[in-house]
């Protein structure tokens, strides 16, 4: 297991210009306060609007929970983007079925957002009944902090993976965030008030288990 780089994480929505740069900005802007240098994050579209922003409602939502929206540039996803990533957070299982399509070997770092959250929720729950914190991120190599997060996150999918038949939801459409484009205010809305809780799980789990 290579534990020198940072852990590469990427998002996936359809155009690229309202979702996955949501999760993409916020998850990076958290993360980063996590474990400063520990995580890349970044995102891509599965029918991409090549080279364009973000729409504004989106960069409003990112600036509202203190990220950073500018600089932003829709990229279509390609099997070159997936090459190496850790783990692939998407915003509607239609999205995570295309992403294999590209990658079949990445059907075990692959998540819905909104599932891989609540995955992420039970296994704090039982880290938390158990009186103690998640399996211990440890120390690789010399103990080096980085390292030991990206080993810690390496793993984790299959942790999550192993909680998946405690973390159903009622309904199968519990999966997805909303698609807003072309849509109403009221709809980015409904977008934040999918995402955020999703976001603000694994922004959790990542302070409860940032290395000693």
């Amino acid at each position: 297991m290579d534990t020198s780089a940072p852990v590469r994480i990427l998002t996936v929505c359809t155009g690229n210009i309202c979702r996955s740069p949501v999760a993409e900005r916020l998850l990076q802007a958290g993360l980063n306060q996590a474990v400063p240098g520990g995580f890349v994050v970044t995102s891509a579209g599965t029918r991409a609007m090549v080279g364009e922003p973000m729409q504004p409602l989106s960069a409003d939502i990112v600036r509202t929970f203190g990220g950073d929206p500018d600089n932003f540039a829709a990229r279509q996803l390609t099997p070159a983007i997936l090459r190496g990533v850790d783990l692939v957070l998407t915003m509607t299982t239609g999205h995570r079925g295309e992403v294999l399509q590209l990658d079949a070997s990445l059907l075990k770092r692959t998540f819905t957002i909104r599932e891989f959250a609540r995955m992420l929720d039970v296994l704090d729950q039982r880290a938390a009944a158990s009186g103690g914190g998640a399996p211990p991120a440890g120390t690789a190599d010399d103990g080096d902090r980085l390292a030991a997060n990206t080993a810690f996150w390496k793993s984790l999918a299959a942790r999550a993976a192993g909680v998946r038949h405690l973390s159903l939801p009622p309904n199968a459409g519990d999966n997805d965030i909303i698609d807003p484009y072309r849509r109403s205010p009221e709809v980015y809305r409904q977008m934040e008030d999918e995402l955020a809780p999703a976001i603000v799980s694994i922004l959790r789990h990542a302070r409860l288990n940032v290395p000693a």
